[in-house]
């Protein structure tokens, strides 16, 4: 009998965004659980001591410039993961921005921003990674969406628009590659404690409403409890997981 396993032993890993936050987390859990990790910047010195941390787990780190709207980096940072680490198994598709604004007052720079970042960069990561994925006949992509994907939130209507078109893409190319033995998913997470939602979180009247909100757990969530589930779906215990996005809302949207 052959128990589940969760550890990523001798896999590499590329994530996207990952200088601080979910990216950060993502990163150092990948680490823990035994991968390599490239790390995907949009300024390669942005790492601060990533490199170092990982390292200090006995892991291989390489930061890489990779601004995912410019579709050059892209394509570069992943021929330089294969070239560097001689396979790519995992990647995070961690990158993403959020200028939040009413509907009547969004303006045509901040729509194309998101667009590129969230819904292009994603789509062409992952065509560059799942070519590589494709040459070894193997491999894990688990993109970021968000519960805002599922739920309505007012400010926010661009965002939301990308993070549901994301769950739709992770099934299509789930469906196309897994003929190669690619599994695709992803994770959608309620408001978790990081610098892009620190301002926000600030403000006591909204971080009341959000924990009301989270009607199961009423509590604002932490990187790791993303980073697990991350680590899970990339994992051999995932591996008949495919074209599904897992809510991590703390039942946000199960009221």
């Amino acid at each position: 009998m052959e128990f589940p396993r969760f550890d990523l032993t001798g896999r590499v890993a590329l994530v996207t965004g990952a200088a601080r936050g979910l990216g950060r987390a993502i990163s150092l859990a990948f680490a823990h659980a035994g991968a390599d990790v490239a790390l995907g910047l949009r300024d390669v010195n942005s790492h601060g001591g990533l490199v170092a941390e990982i390292a200090s787990m006995g892991r291989r780190a390489l930061p890489l410039q990779m601004e995912v709207a410019r579709l050059d980096q892209i394509f570069r940072a992943v021929d330089e993961t294969v070239a560097h680490f001689g396979r790519l198994d995992i990647l995070v598709n961690n990158a993403g921005v959020a200028p939040e604004n009413l509907a009547e007052n969004v303006c045509e720079d901040d729509f194309d921003l998101m667009l590129a970042v969230n819904l292009k960069g994603t789509f062409f990561t992952s065509q560059a990674a799942g070519r590589a994925m494709i040459r070894q006949g193997s491999g894990r992509i688990i993109n970021m969406g968000s519960q805002a994907g599922f739920a309505a939130l007012p400010g926010e209507s661009v965002y939301c628009m990308t993070k549901a078109a994301i769950s739709h893409l992770t099934r299509c190319l789930a469906v196309e590659w897994g003929k190669h033995n690619i599994t695709v998913n992803a994770v959608a997470p309620t408001f978790i404690h990081t610098p892009g939602t620190e301002s926000a979180l600030a403000n006591p009247e909204f971080r009341s409403d959000v924990i009301e909100r989270i009607a199961g757990l009423h509590r604002i969530g932490e990187p790791m409890d993303v980073a697990g589930a991350v680590v899970f779906l990339a994992s051999p215990a995932a591996s008949l997981i495919t074209g599904d996005t897992i809510l991590i809302d703390g039942g946000w949207t199960a009221r």
